[in-house]
């Protein structure tokens, strides 16, 4: 019997989350340094008329006063009160942000900023070096080409996974699986390595490189086309194991060189760059650069640590009165007004919501600052009390983010290109983030703490005799890290420490 086929028709309801003008506001200025914020404060009171500064104190209504200080004392009293309606704005942020989503793991810098000079200078430090323009010179040399805004977020998150010498750590799949969870954004490993081989086609040669391997192949292929070029790719591509081991001899034999064609080669390949990213900083850097911290943060003799949010050059705003008269002239007289004055109030009233939406962001991202440091000097309160970088806490976005009941991307918008100044130098908020560690027996410990008593050990070894990753990882149980070979090997490599055949001399 013939199966019939019947067409029928589903209603199906699809709930879709959609940012509000103001909901994308909060996002955008939530993401901005101070710096960047008074420009667009100033931008915005110059596009708007109804915005206007005042010398009135900011509405302390949220409990903040113009200094926004506070100490952050486990157990203290919060300086401002819950109401329910900031409590319905952060979770409507919070909502807002959950799409957007973010990396749950921070690089961790190693290099601390300078140190407090003039307390005076509006908070400006200058900084020997370059350690931010380093993302932002990648990032702009993205203009060049012609991205998808799939292409764009990939190639961002990218950027932003590169370590401090510009190579790229994490597996595909690692960042694959980043992206669906934290950005909710869907990509295979292979359009992954499409957007990868674009960014390591920017300045400096190597950037992007997921080896030492490929960091310099990366180069040499932006060498002239020639015998040369054919040489040193081949001692790269197929004789690495031999060329780290600086066995130049198995080399030449191998690619029927001369002794001086061997000499030549290794000169050139000695040439290359393994850290294209410090290279970078080192042709950007040595110009001093104006870093204004968003948070200060004090510690007085006695361990007590208090901070306050810099408000830097941002006026304190308000509604035009002028433009406010006009609105309510329009509520109460609009039915006997012509077409034209009805469209006068009617942009007066557009201006006066505008503006009141804007003041209402820079409160939030006032508020949202506020908590999150907070939460942070209390998990990291021992290293704002005395400045050891040992004694920071493992400590990741959702533990910030579960103490302060934000979201994750919230904290992690928070996090990015911000700066504390404290009594122990200018850090950015990146720094204080680090992973942890579980030995066998169930301990966590702070990755960073490893990673620092594993640098001690290696530059007091014995340059004649350097200890081998098994001995390091001896002497590093002897020392209370009790962690595996592999592990040893894992970080000294991210420290860029070379094996101890290399270390020799």
């Amino acid at each position: 019997m013939p199966q019939k086929l019947i067409q029928t028709q589903t209603q199906q309801q699809v709930q879709q989350q959609r940012l509000s003008q103001q909901q994308m506001l909060q996002v955008k200025l939530l993401e901005m340094p101070l710096a960047e914020l008074e420009e667009n404060v100033l931008t915005e009171l110059d596009d708007n008329p109804a915005l206007e500064e005042t010398r009135d104190d900011f509405d302390t209504a949220d409990g903040m006063t113009s200094d926004e200080s506070d100490s952050s004392g486990e157990g203290e009293e919060e300086l401002f009160e819950e109401k329910t309606e900031r409590e319905e704005r952060e979770e409507a942020l919070d909502n807002a942000l959950e799409s957007l989503g973010s990396d749950d793991e921070l690089p961790s810098p190693d290099v601390r900023m300078g140190t407090q000079s003039n307390p005076d200078a509006d908070y400006e430090e200058i900084v020997w070096g370059d350690t931010t323009s380093f993302y932002d010179k990648i990032k702009e040399q993205m203009g060049v080409l012609e991205l998808t805004e799939q292409e764009q977020d990939v190639m961002e998150y990218i950027i932003g996974s590169l370590d401090n010498d510009g190579l790229l750590r994490k597996n595909l799949d690692d960042i694959a699986d980043e992206l669906a969870v934290y950005h909710n954004i869907d990509v295979e490993e292979k359009d992954i390595e499409r957007v990868l081989r674009k960014l390591q086609g920017f300045d400096p040669a190597g950037i992007g490189a997921r080896s030492l391997q490929e960091c310099l192949l990366l180069q040499i292929e932006r060498r002239p086309d020639g015998r040369l070029k054919e040489l040193m790719q081949e001692v790269i591509e197929d004789h690495f194991e031999e060329f780290t081991k600086k066995h130049w001899d198995k080399i030449a034999v191998a690619l029927q060189l001369t002794d001086e064609q061997a000499s030549i080669v290794q000169q050139e390949l000695r040439k290359l760059n393994p850290k294209p990213g410090a290279a970078l900083g080192e042709t950007l850097g040595r110009n001093t650069q104006q870093i204004t911290p968003d948070f200060v943060v004090d510690t007085d003799d006695a361990g007590n640590v208090t901070f306050s949010i810099n408000r830097g050059r941002i006026p304190e705003l308000k509604v035009s009165p002028s433009f406010t008269d006009m609105v309510n002239t329009y509520k109460t007289n609009r039915h006997q007004m012509n077409r034209q004055e009805k469209e006068a109030l009617l942009y007066a009233k557009e201006k006066v919501e505008k503006a009141q939406g804007y003041i209402e962001a820079v409160k939030q991202r006032r508020h949202t600052l506020y908590v999150t440091m907070k939460a942070i000097i209390q998990w990291q309160k021992k290293f704002f009390q005395d400045g050891d970088e040992a004694d920071l806490r493992p400590m990741i976005l959702k533990d910030i983010a579960e103490k302060t009941g934000l979201d994750i991307s919230t904290i992690s918008r928070v996090s990015n290109v911000k700066y504390a100044q404290t009594r122990w130098g200018t850090f950015p908020l990146r720094f204080f983030f680090t992973d942890s560690y579980v030995t066998k027996d169930g301990e966590e410990m702070s990755t960073r703490k490893i990673k620092l008593a594993l640098k001690e050990l290696i530059g007091q070894e014995a340059k004649g005799k350097p200890l081998s990753d098994d001995a390091l990882a001896a002497e590093m149980k002897r020392l209370g890290y009790p962690i595996a070979r592999r592990t040893i090997a894992k970080y000294r490599e991210q420290l860029g420490i070379p094996v101890a055949r290399l270390r020799k001399g």
